[in-house]
């Protein structure tokens, strides 16, 4: 088996590993789009789990979010850097986060900055938001935190597709796409994030605006879907953006999140309409 060949089986192990939510669209994708889609997810998903590490000080979070940023805005992404960055924390970090110079390597060539400069600018908001203590006052500050964990997602997306294909969508939808997922992420794992001693409400809020906050992110969603003809892409787009509509009606039904059956009822549905 050539390295490319084990390269993508390891990217797709890896997606699997790391995102139900993203490895079905992804694997759906045609082989271009998947290795690119495949290549930039787990490039953001590599320094999200540096952000997210429940354990890591958090001076050696900003440290590592950093000094990656500035590897990344490198034009060539030096390998040997990055390993020297996180080998001291090998035995903490997961497989995503030590192989980022693999995702790089995956990434087709000529959309390889665009994915890096995204990633580098997550990396740098999300070293900025471990230095605030994941502190959010005012629906700014959510709209900021939002637009680096998940908005900048939808940006890179919409960079591939024009890449791909010249498909053109508008930025402020595709970080509304990014933010409706994360919004919905947000009231889903709100106990679970109150026992890490994290919230995301912003001060004068309760359930009642962040609903109010994702259900105008996912109609931004919603609008963002009807700028893409693409078969493919837009495929890829409506799975987890139907998941995120259905999670939020559960949830204001008061249930906890959607059923495993009800899940994969509705991605059954999406593939063979």
């Amino acid at each position: 088996m050539s390295n490319k060949a084990t390269l993508e089986k390891d990217a797709m192990k890896v997606l699997k590993q790391t995102s139900r939510t993203f490895y079905i669209p992804i694997k759906l994708l045609n082989k271009t789009l998947r290795k690119t889609v495949g290549s930039a997810y787990l490039c953001m998903r590599a320094v999200d789990e540096m952000e997210d590490h429940e354990e890591m000080d958090a001076e050696i979070k900003q440290h590592l979010l950093n000094e990656t940023s500035h590897l990344l805005k490198e034009e060539v992404f030096n390998r040997e850097a990055y390993r020297r960055l996180v080998a001291p924390y090998e035995n903490e970090l997961p497989e995503v986060t030590l192989r980022l110079a693999d995702w790089i390597e995956f990434c087709p060539e000529d959309i390889q900055q665009k994915v890096k400069d995204s990633t580098s600018e997550m990396a740098e908001g999300m070293a900025k938001w471990v230095g605030k203590d994941w502190e959010v006052k005012t629906k700014e500050d959510l709209d900021e935190y939002t637009y680096y964990v998940a908005g900048l997602v939808g940006v890179m997306l919409s960079d591939i597709w024009k890449w791909y294909d010249g498909t053109e969508t508008d930025r402020d939808l595709a970080i509304g796409y990014g933010r409706g997922l994360q919004a919905v992420n947000i009231l889903r794992n709100i106990d679970e994030d109150a026992e890490r001693g994290v919230g995301f409400f912003p001060n004068d809020w309760s359930k009642k605006e962040m609903f109010a906050y994702a259900e105008a992110n996912l109609q931004k969603a919603d609008e963002y879907m009807t700028q893409i003809s693409t078969k493919n892409i837009l495929l890829f787009c409506r799975i987890p953006l139907a998941l995120a509509h259905k999670t939020l009606n559960a949830l204001k039904n008061g249930k906890e999140k959607m059923s495993r059956d009800e899940v994969e009822e509705t991605v059954d549905k999406i593939i063979n309409s």
